[in-house]
């Protein structure tokens, strides 16, 4: 009796462990992945954009909803991962994420056969997963999930009733909280590759020994109404009655590809001045205004004045944008603004800064400043915090 005693009680030992690491696993995921998409949420309302865009033009319609969606997203992910992991309100934040699983896991299926977009953006900036990586991760939780359920609790409840809801609440609240903050001001934590700190020019530099991309060329030739595929190996001779139909080029392995590869400035007269602006010494100004259409204009008094300064200082300064002329025209009419525009990639702006307008210091190629619109300095504090300091 006492040795089939002992076997039960190892056998729940052990399905408790195995419980206790599901439910620390599933925590610390759904927390982290909350928490990076609560401090950026408008990188979290682009990917949601780009999902709807994807999926067609009837979705488009949604696209209003994308920021608060993105809100919302990050809270229940933040939720739920701080429920798992002080082990509060586990039966429902347990079928809150197996409801989230079944739609999470169909929906990465679909995207990781069709790839209507790039990454999933599951954790943010801050791991960029591909988008099969992505799927096989939702098995994983799905996996860990059916163990939580089937296997047995580790404890009694350590807390009232009051206490759980209490812990679910100021977690929901808290990544609320911080999803706003970020959003009038900047992200707390910058992991995209335009961050503080950062060499625009070396960022953007391939090694002499860097890996290539690896791409497969195939030739599509018919002959007698029947269609085959062939490879430069095996390239037919069209003496023998071969005739070209298509050719097709696909990437086999992606090769070295540098953290800014994107990023270009196309002045007024379709000259590429990244270069030149980037390997100037001294200081520029970049103000990013992805869409002047939508661009907050109560600041645009103060960005003058920084423009009016950097003027005096002989301190360039580009206003970086993707609109189209008329918009600017008229954004430039509206503000009184008389800076240089040039015209820049949309994603990269809205990369490199989270706002529209933001702006960027840069220092020898060197990115020294960013500031939402809300939170740009006064003319005078550049001055003594940059200009008098150099």
């Amino acid at each position: 009796m006492k040795k089939r005693t002992t076997k039960k009680h190892s056998g729940k030992g052990v399905g408790v462990f195995v419980r206790v690491l599901c439910q620390i696993i599933l925590g610390v995921s759904f927390a982290f992945s909350g928490f990076v998409k609560a401090i950026d949420p408008l990188g979290s309302t682009y990917k949601i954009e780009d999902y709807l865009s994807a999926f067609g033009p009837f979705w488009e319609y949604f696209e209003f909803l994308a920021f608060p969606a993105s809100i919302l997203l990050a809270a229940v992910e933040f939720t739920m991962g701080v429920n798992f992991l002080l082990n509060a309100n586990i039966k429902l934040t347990k079928w809150c994420a197996v409801l989230f699983m079944l739609v999470m896991t169909p929906l990465t299926l679909y995207i990781a056969l069709e790839n209507p977009v790039s990454d999933c953006g599951c954790f943010g900036d801050a791991i960029v997963l591909s988008n099969w990586a992505t799927f096989w991760k939702n098995i994983v939780f799905s996996i860990l999930l059916l163990l939580l359920i089937v296997l047995p609790k580790f404890s009694k409840d350590i807390y009232y009733n009051y206490q759980k809801w209490i812990i679910t609440s100021v977690a929901f609240i808290a990544s609320i909280g911080v999803s706003i903050y970020c959003y009038n001001h900047l992200p707390i934590i910058d992991f995209r590759p335009y961050k503080i700190g950062t060499n625009v020019l070396k960022s953007m530099e391939i090694p002499a020994d860097a890996e290539p991309d690896v791409y497969e060329t195939t030739f599509i030739y018919e002959k007698d109404g029947i269609e085959q595929e062939f490879t430069l190996s095996n390239f037919p001779d069209e003496s023998e009655g071969w005739m070209f139909i298509e050719q097709k080029t696909t990437l086999v392995k992606k090769g070295y590809e540098p953290p800014i590869h994107d990023f270009s400035m196309t002045n007024n007269m379709g000259d590429d001045i990244t270069y030149e602006v980037l390997e100037k010494e001294g200081f520029v100004f970049l103000l990013v205004v992805y869409d002047v259409s939508k661009a907050e204009q109560q600041f645009a008094e103060k960005i003058n004045e920084i423009h009016q300064l950097a003027q005096f200082s002989g301190i360039d300064f580009y206003a970086l944008t993707a609109s189209i002329d008329e918009d600017i025209e008229v954004f430039s009419q509206t503000t009184d603004a008389t800076y240089e525009w040039c015209k820049t990639d949309p994603i990269t702006l809205k990369t490199i800064v989270r706002a529209n307008p933001g702006l960027v210091l840069i220092e020898n190629g060197v990115i020294i400043g960013k500031w939402n619109s809300r939170d740009i300095p006064s003319a005078k504090e550049i001055q003594e915090q940059f200009l008098l300091n150099d």
